[in-house]
Formats: structure tokens, sequence, C-alpha cells
């Protein structure tokens, strides 16, 4: 059974910096375009950054210049870098493919972002 296992998540001060991880099992890895998403409280989820398998990136306007997502073929495993944090970041963070398959929601990395 595939699962993605999100993992890094914690408190931080504004400014500091985090980086989550997403361990993909099976082999969806290597056959999907992946992103991380977040959801805060009282608002929809939303997708943060994205990545090709081909390794091309996209992001959200409000994480431009400040998040980094990458992937690790070896590893199955896809990272979000998160500098110069801010509160507005605060939310539960998902990996899934793109577009997010329902089946593949796990239990997300809270991130919390004190000011």
């Amino acid at each position: 059974q595939v699962q993605l296992v999100e993992s890094g998540g914690g408190l931080v001060q504004a400014g500091g910096s985090l980086r989550l991880s997403c361990a993909a099992s099976g082999n969806i890895f290597n056959f999907n375009d992946m992103a991380w998403y977040r959801q805060a409280p009282g608002r929809q989820r939303e997708l943060v950054a994205g990545i090709t398998n081909g390794g091309v990136t996209k992001y959200a306007d409000s994480v431009k210049g400040r998040f980094t997502i990458s992937r690790d073929g070896a590893k199955l495993t896809v990272f979000l870098q998160m500098n110069s944090l801010k509160p507005e970041d605060t939310a539960v963070y998902y990996c899934n493919v793109v577009p997010p398959l329902p089946r593949f929601w796990g239990q997300g990395t809270q991130v919390a972002v004190s000011s």
C-alpha cells in the first residue's frame, strides 16, 4: 500500500527555518509530480510548492523566494526547505501527488511560527 509520511515540522520563531521531509512508499514517487500542501485553521488546503518528475518547480506567490522544494529519487523523498518563516506560514503541511488524491493524504506535519 502506498503511503506518504511527512515529518520535520515544529515550533519556530519568525525568521527561522525548517526542513520538511515526505517519505513515499511504493513507486508513486517515480511516476508522479509531487507537491507540498498546507492547511491553516479555518482555511482551505492550498498548494505551497510542486515539483515535476523532471525537476521543474512551482511555488505559491506567498512563499516564492523563501521555500524550496526538491526530491531525492534514490530515497523516494520530497523535501521542503522553508526559510524566513512568517506567522502566516503556520499550518499543517502535507505532501501528495499533483493533482492530489484523497487516498494519499497522510497525517501531515504541524508547523507553528511565533511572532
